[in-house]
């Protein structure tokens, strides 16, 4: 039975209903009893009860509303108000750009979606996209749809029923550590440099090494902290820029050893930021006093630069074409060649998830394959061992860090 008062209006008893209508808005109906209020009050509060418990809501939006307007709504009402500018911005892009208009083609109606609806939408889908994107779509209606039965709007959740496709099969680009070498020669002196540096030995995402702060690193006590990050997205034809205290997960929010020649990399490029600032007086901007990853005018070097200026930087320079996260794949082939547990590339990388690391990195993980022979060249008698690579982080990076020592840090 649905909520309802009596409310005085001109004399006469109305009776008011509160009810949640099929796209979850609170709605009101009014209905006057007849009855003026003298003397009248008892009848009134019975033809209350008596609407209440026959009281039926209007059927007319949830048999006409169509699933592509439902999905809108619930992006713009449900998950909107609850979740982060940068998160809601990617629901923003499947939904409105991908999801919606599809549906909208077919007309079909919340009431009347099924999972056949929803299998031919994966269907077309994969034909343009990866698995893993149509994956997301799916869970963006599955929530969507979740939404819709516990409203409900619908019986049951058509999702559940279609066919998830499967994911593929992850396979990064990793460079070796020569290639890393000739990478770092070349980008030195330019505006990727530091992105480059930060990308191979953190493996930090780009948001984290654009967030990267001088107040994050303790040159005393020789640690850098990932705790900041520099986020964009694109919202109605605008990028727009966040700077927030947070990782992209808990774990992510992590403090690591400053290794020697990045220390001495990052403390002349801090005396060299000083000069530029010195120099350009007023002309210098003054927004971003404490990031590291600026340009010699102390403009904030932009998680987008990196994302475009990266491919476009390979290309002109004869390397193969990877993507910048990729570097962070190297960071941890790299640490794995060198015989780093997974579990410490884990703490490294910010995995929130063992698992995670494991799934993406098992088929790299050749010293895990070492202990394994030896464990059985041991158990059957024999005097060989397969000598095991050093086990600590340094090694992984020595040709590379090579590169940093006594070198002075040219403008950017």
């Amino acid at each position: 039975m649905i909520a309802g008062h009596l409310q005085v209006k001109r004399g006469i008893y109305q009776i008011v209903l509160n009810y949640t209508d099929s796209m979850g808005n609170r709605k009101t109906k009014w209905k006057s009893t007849g009855l003026p209020v003298k003397g009248n009050k008892t009848r009134a509060e019975a033809m209350l009860q008596e609407a209440r418990r026959t009281f039926v809501k209007p059927q007319s939006d949830k048999n006409y509303i169509l699933f592509a307007d439902y999905m809108e709504f619930w992006l713009d009402e449900v998950v909107k108000p609850n979740i982060k500018a940068v998160t809601y911005a990617g629901y923003c892009y499947n939904i409105k750009n991908i999801i919606a208009p599809y549906f909208r083609k077919t007309a079909v109606e919340l009431c009347e979606l099924n999972h056949k609806h929803i299998q031919d939408f994966y269907t077309e889908q994969l034909k343009r996209v990866k698995a893993t994107t149509v994956i997301r779509y799916h869970a963006n209606m599955r929530k969507a749809l979740k939404y819709a039965v516990k409203m409900d709007l619908i019986p049951s959740n058509p999702a559940d029923s279609a066919e998830r496709p499967r994911k593929d099969v992850f396979v990064g680009n990793f460079l070796d550590v020569s290639e890393c070498d000739a990478l770092y020669r070349t980008a030195k002196g330019t505006k990727l440099e530091m992105a480059v540096i930060m990308g191979v030995v953190y493996g930090m995402r780009r948001s984290e090494v654009t967030g990267l702060k001088w107040s994050a690193v303790d040159f005393k006590n020789n640690t850098i902290s990932i705790n900041h990050t520099a986020s964009e997205f694109r919202m109605d034809g605008e990028m727009h820029l966040i700077l927030a205290d947070t990782t992209k997960t808990m774990a992510s929010h992590r403090t690591l050893p400053l290794i020697p020649q990045v220390k001495t990399w990052l403390m002349q490029l801090k005396e060299r930021r000083e000069e530029n600032r010195r120099l350009c007086g007023r002309s210098y901007c003054k927004d971003y006093p404490d990031y590291i990853y600026v340009d010699d005018l102390g403009y904030l070097v932009r998680p987008s630069y990196i994302s475009q200026e990266f491919g476009r930087f390979l290309k002109e320079n004869g390397f193969r074409p990877i993507r910048f996260h990729d570097l962070r794949h190297t960071c941890a082939s790299l640490l794995l060649e060198a015989g780093v547990p997974m579990k410490a590339i884990q703490e490294w990388l910010g995995h929130s998830d063992f698992t995670t690391t494991a799934n993406v990195y098992a088929h790299l993980d050749y010293s895990s394959k070492i202990s394994a022979a030896n464990a059985l060249i041991k158990n059957l008698g024999m005097e060989q061992i397969i000598e095991e690579p050093e086990k600590t982080v340094a090694p992984a990076f020595r040709g590379f860090l090579s590169e940093l020592e006594g070198e002075q840090i040219p403008s950017v």
